[in-house]
């Protein structure tokens, strides 16, 4: 398998300002790009196998971006970890787009779960021009309306500082509370871990995870009345979605409803639904028919 280009973009923030890492794939010539965006506790090495597929089948006109969202991967932590929220991601991920718009002339987004609440923060709002045009817009596994419970579990294992004495170790670890993310064989679950942890300095093989703890403290402060609120405004976001969308379910879903995802078809810009069976929260685009459903939208 080849190798992504690792890149950083500097970020401003209430303090001395941060730096975001992005995996890059493609010629970064092509006009064409595709930015892909983790969930809460990933980074942005999950999308490999769909960002492989996209230059391939492109025939290398495409250019695939996927950022290590702030506190995660490659990226920097926060001082103020209160800044591990949207308002925040969003304002780096537009930096992103603003310093790829010179390349770049058209753009497609995919977002798995809080990658999809970004995106819709950044391709829902009207008030001020993208630096790129947005084409297309794919939302794993995420709405405007997100069940608590599924939040509640989320919270039940986020921010834990963890020691594995190995990968394998972590891997195993990382399966038992991501079973919903449905089938993979050892080989791909082991390779989507690698990204995962990072080694702790001083020891042989022992490793830790790759992102900030304080990730979670923001998420910990969240109640289900704030999280009710909150969905007006992430309705009223999808609602201003000018690009072309496609919404993906895991078809046992804890997070995203079958109410909400009907809604999502019905209103705003009417996503085309596509759910996997055997698959919750969230598919990890890894399935030869997952990757299909997204490169067909994408590349179609």
């Amino acid at each position: 398998m080849s190798e992504p280009k690792l890149n950083y973009l500097p970020c401003p923030d209430a303090y001395k300002g941060h730096r975001m890492a992005y995996w890059e794939w493609g010629s970064p010539d092509a006009s064409h790009a595709v930015v892909c965006v983790h969930g809460l506790s990933r980074q942005g090495r999950d999308f490999d196998t769909l960002a492989q597929a996209l230059v391939e089948r492109s025939g290398g006109s495409v250019r695939v971006i996927c950022p290590d969202v702030v506190g995660r991967g490659q990226s920097d932590w926060l001082v103020d970890p209160m800044g591990y929220q949207v308002p925040v991601y969003a304002a780096d991920m537009v930096a992103l787009l603003a310093h790829l718009a010179p390349q770049t002339k058209t753009l497609d987004w995919v977002g798995t779960s809080m990658g999809g609440l970004i995106g819709m923060a950044v391709l829902g709002q009207t008030q001020f021009p993208l630096p790129i045009t947005a084409r297309r817009l794919v939302l794993n596994d995420v709405g405007p309306s997100i069940q608590w419970e599924a939040l509640v579990r989320i919270g039940a294992y986020l921010g834990q500082v963890v020691r594995f004495e190995s990968l394998q170790q972590a891997a195993d670890a990382m399966w038992a509370i991501s079973t919903t993310f449905g089938p993979h064989t050892p080989t791909q679950w082991l390779e989507l871990s690698r990204h995962m942890v990072k080694p702790i300095p001083g020891s042989d093989n022992a490793v830790t995870l790759h992102y900030d703890p304080a990730i979670a403290v923001p998420f910990a402060s969240m109640t289900q009345e704030s999280a009710t609120q909150g969905e007006a405004m992430l309705w009223a976001l999808y609602d201003g979605i000018q690009a072309q969308t496609l919404l993906l379910r895991g078809a046992q879903s804890d997070l995203l409803s079958p109410q909400t995802a009907r809604l999502m078809t019905e209103r705003g810009p009417r996503a085309r639904l596509v759910e996997f069976a055997g698959v919750g929260h969230a598919p990890t685009l890894i399935a030869t028919d997952q990757v299909d459903a997204v490169v067909q939208f994408l590349l179609g």
